[in-house]
């Protein structure tokens, strides 16, 4: 009883102290919409001399998806043991609460380890391995619950450099790009993995599916190797189409919806487009509304996926054939018109909370940049990690981050 009644006045006095602050998960890649943004508030807005104090650092493996929070689960995956697994991490103390072997390890000569973040929906985790297993687990064992090969579902082969698509869940499909002829968009039922249907042609690519409303109608939203595509949930139909072909089939970074368009970005000097899909006579039709290609290109995401913030997108512009100079870069969403540009910031990555950017870079730093369209303004700079291409996940005040090593939970209040 002394116990419980410990923890209940803990309890009072944690909620009382962050009664100005808003708490919220991440459950899957880019957070709860899947566009980069938390909706927690209350956060640092400063670094101390030495940096945020890291609450727990923990052995990892080597892979490239972001964690997953959710309850007091930090979920992600990685090569250990000759096997693709699942773990996750307890919240508080980073102890190993289970672990699941999904796959064989996967090696790349672009990388070793799984791509895709796991995506938990109710009790159950998705997760895609880089070798195109698609699985569910139960959130509270990580008992295997269903485990499907997507690539025999669909006769469809593995992307050049790992199958990287992180799941989907929309009421009771999960939704993954597989490549292929009529299958560059898979879905699968949540209940048994069961393919229920796929659609459009060409190769996965390596960005992830995502829900939009777009020309007045919910749909899924996808960039795959050749082109971005609009697609009804409820049975595969193919809505619209518009080309964009890149070297590699290199489309890595995710659309971005601003006011019902399509925002889409690729590396390798590829460019950006703002996509205007309309519907007529029960048609759906896309053109653009603006484009900025080639090397002048104001936006070229290598595999970074832009943020937009009261009309303004935030974002890394890579220069060249995937080459080493890289610009943070802030450009007008409607218009594309360029805004400020932190020349040669660096590689890394970003997403949004209480109006900042949290950037994590490939030098293992974190980066607190205010968000402000008036100027480039640095709030806080520590080295916390080693060389990483995952974006911070932040949940009920603070951030996971993994690199091929650890895995690192960072207090941000």
């Amino acid at each position: 009883m002394r116990s419980l009644i410990h923890r209940m006045v803990h309890a009072v006095v944690v909620a009382l102290a962050c009664c100005s602050c808003t708490h919220a998960d991440w459950p899957q890649f880019l957070g709860e919409l899947r566009n980069g943004t938390s909706r927690e508030t209350g956060l640092l807005d400063s670094f101390p001399d030495d940096g945020p104090e890291v609450a727990w650092r923990v052995p990892g493996g080597v892979g490239m998806s972001a964690v997953t929070v959710v309850k007091d689960f930090a979920i992600t995956t990685f090569n250990e043991a000759g096997k693709q697994v699942l773990v996750a991490f307890d919240t508080e103390s980073g102890d190993r609460v289970w672990q699941t072997a999904l796959a064989n390890e996967y090696m790349n000569g672009q990388g070793d380890g799984p791509r895709a973040s796991a995506t938990v929906a109710g009790h159950v985790v998705y997760a895609f391995t880089g070798d195109g297993i698609l699985c569910a687990a139960d959130l509270e064992t990580g008992r295997l619950v269903w485990r499907t090969d997507t690539l025999s579902a669909c006769d469809a082969s593995e992307s050049e450099y790992g199958m990287s698509s992180s799941p989907l869940v929309y009421q009771e499909l999960v939704i993954v790009h597989v490549g292929g002829r009529g299958t560059a968009v898979a879905a699968f039922n949540a209940t048994n993995g069961q393919l229920k249907w796929s659609a459009a042609n060409g190769p996965a690519g390596y960005s992830s599916p995502t829900m939009m409303n777009v020309a007045g109608k919910q749909q899924i939203v996808s960039v795959t190797g050749t082109e971005a595509l609009g697609i009804d949930p409820s049975d595969g139909t193919l809505l619209w189409t518009y080309a964009f072909p890149t070297p590699y089939a290199c489309n890595t970074a995710n659309p971005v919806s601003i006011n019902g368009d399509v925002f889409i970005s690729a590396g390798e000097n590829h460019g950006c487009v703002l996509i205007d899909v309309e519907q007529v006579d029960g048609k759906f039709e896309a053109k653009e509304h603006w484009t900025s290609v080639n090397s002048k290109s104001v936006m070229r995401n290598e595999w970074q996926t832009s943020v937009l913030v009261d009309g303004y997108l935030y974002g890394f512009d890579n220069v060249g054939a995937a080459g080493p100079t890289t610009h943070l870069t802030c450009i007008q969403a409607t218009t594309g018109k360029p805004v400020w540009r932190k020349t040669r910031f660096g590689k890394g990555n970003l997403v949004l909370a209480d109006g900042k950017l949290w950037i994590t870079t490939m030098e293992g730093e974190l980066v607190l940049v205010n968000v402000t369209p008036d100027r480039y303004e640095e709030l806080g700079r520590a080295t916390l990690f080693a060389k990483t291409r995952q974006s911070l996940s932040i949940a009920n005040g603070r951030g996971y981050i993994r690199d091929n090593q650890e895995v690192i939970c960072i207090k941000l209040r």
